[in-house]
């Protein structure tokens, strides 16, 4: 190809395309290369719940300013990729209800709603009867829920697709099937990238590419401590609308779509890129699932699936540039919070790149870095 870009991104998931969409906000030329399609791999897997109290309830405090500034940042940016890209990103705000199944839940959930209140958000504790008022499709078995209000879901495909092509609409280049084989060094300095395509050069390169990071980086060199996370899903459909909020247990989520559909996840078995669904793996899904929602028993099988999420020892996401090579970023291991996270990423990459500030706290604790990410 031998063409130059200010920016290459690698990798046209969600955290990928959030990437490119922001730099060509910018009016940067930029180029995002996946070696699949858009959302191939866990971007498409994911139920698009934006959990950011739900999910991040024993994650450190700068995590979670993070995931909840990103959260913020959904309904303006569902209308802004819609008018650019054409596509509902099919946000939902009708929160997330962390249902406790037996007393020590119960206790748990019921605290955790107060330190919730402290840190100056929404939460409700809802008991039994007043959960069944609320979701009457739910069993009258369970000991309550704690609700929380602003969390709420989009559709993980959609969401990936819209920014891609926003991207696009915006100036930038996409390429599918094409296969980054390496990177362009010159002694410190990351100059561009080595595709099946032929080479493409570029003022800095960001790599986005999941659990599949290191096999640019070079796992040797990267020292990241990222491995995959396989998760199962599988969805069915109803005839009528069985619930109106996201069910989020310790078994498995509930998570209602459009149109009847409900996905429901996942199992967790890390260090494998083994990609095939198991009768083991839906099984306990499948019980904890009817026992939430009864009625589930006579809902209408869809399809099954597995995504591989990337996970860091840390439980947080790399984001910020390479300690080493000078031109080079890197933006993954956001684990089960790519979704949620993926506009705030798209953001401060794009700053970090063009060296303004990101706040402070976000910096200090790792989770960003001017000095090098920790590799």
């Amino acid at each position: 190809m031998n063409k130059h870009y200010e920016r290459i991104v690698v990798g046209a998931g969600v955290i990928g395309s959030s990437i490119a969409y922001h730099l060509a906000q910018r009016g940067r030329s930029v180029l995002l290369l996946e070696r699949g399609t858009i959302a191939c791999k866990a971007s498409s897997a994911a139920a698009g719940m934006l959990g950011a109290q739900s999910e991040l309830k024993d994650r450190n405090d700068s995590l979670y300013s993070l995931a909840t500034a990103s959260r913020a940042m959904f309904p303006a940016l569902s209308e802004e990729l819609k008018a650019y890209s054409g596509i509902d990103i099919g946000l939902q705000q009708n929160g997330i209800y962390k249902i406790a199944t037996n007393e020590g839940e119960r206790e748990e959930l019921i605290a955790y709603g107060e330190v919730q209140r402290n840190r100056g958000e929404e939460a409700r504790w809802m008991e039994p009867s007043e959960l069944q008022r609320e979701e009457p499709a739910v069993s009258s078995q369970l000991s309550g829920a704690l609700f929380l209000p602003n969390d709420g879901q989009v559709s993980a495909p959609d969401l990936s697709k819209a920014f891609a092509m926003s991207a696009v609409e915006l100036g930038a280049e996409l390429l599918e099937y094409t296969d980054v084989q390496g990177l362009i060094k010159e002694k410190n300095q990351v100059t561009g990238v080595r595709t099946n395509r032929g080479d493409v050069s570029a003022d800095h390169v960001v790599v986005a590419c999941g659990a599949w990071s290191e096999d640019l980086l070079g796992k040797q060199n990267s020292g990241m401590d990222l491995y995959p996370v396989k998760g199962e899903c599988f969805s069915v459909k109803t005839k009528r609308r069985l619930i109106h909020g996201t069910l989020f247990s310790k078994g498995c989520y509930i998570v209602p779509k459009a149109g009847g559909r409900l996905v429901i996840g996942a199992t967790e078995k890390p260090g494998t890129f083994d990609e095939t669904v198991t009768l083991g793996g839906l099984f306990p899904l499948i019980k904890e699932a009817t026992q939430l929602v009864p009625e589930l028993v006579f809902a209408e099988w869809e399809t099954a699936w597995t995504g591989l999420r990337p996970k860091t020892k840390a439980s947080i996401p790399y984001l910020g540039p390479h300690q080493e090579y000078a031109g080079l970023f890197i933006a993954t291991g956001h684990y089960r919070n790519g979704i949620l996270l993926s506009p705030i990423t798209g953001k401060v990459i794009a700053d970090l790149i063009e060296d303004k500030d990101v706040p402070q706290e976000w910096i200090t604790t790792g989770i960003l870095s001017r000095g090098g990410v920790n590799l």
